[in-house]
């Protein structure tokens, strides 16, 4: 690694985010803008992709002023486990409902970490299912089974 990148982790977060801003600027390009109160579809990408962007550009140059660690190796294991438990969420929502299908895309996922934990994960799903249901399916009434062949 260049001796000119102090902090590696930081500056490829910066350059990634840099990146994607202005990717969300340049898509965005061809729709109308609008304005603050009547905003057009391609406002808040803009804005968006803006924002990222600047934000990218400060975490890059402190990739380059302050002192840091390097990368450590690929995390394959949340690599495959995480975008699994999306797919087995999606799988399970409409056969299984809500209760079945969030608990099991919390554990699946929470298993990516190192620093994994039965209790603890149990605890987050318990607390985030009894969450969604009051704020999903009870407050904003989304047609979302809760059991198989109840509620919804």
């Amino acid at each position: 690694m260049s001796k000119l990148i102090r902090h590696p982790k930081d500056f490829w977060s910066g350059v990634m985010f840099v990146v994607l801003g202005l990717a969300f600027v340049w898509f965005a390009r061809d729709y109308p803008m609008g304005t603050s109160t009547r905003m057009g579809p391609a406002y808040f990408p803009t804005i968006l992709g803006y924002l990222l962007a600047a934000i990218g550009f400060i975490v890059l140059i402190r990739g380059l002023s302050t002192q840091g660690e390097g990368f450590g190796g690929f995390g394959w294991k949340g690599f495959f486990l995480i975008p699994g438990a999306i797919v087995i969420f999606g799988l399970l929502l409409r056969p299984a409902g809500l209760v079945i299908a969030l608990p099991v895309l919390i554990l699946v996922g929470a298993r990516a970490s190192h620093k994994f934990s039965w209790r603890a994960s149990i605890l987050l799903a318990v607390g985030l299912t009894i969450f969604s249901y009051f704020v999903f399916i009870r407050g904003l009434g989304l047609p979302i089974p809760v059991l198989r062949g109840i509620g919804g």
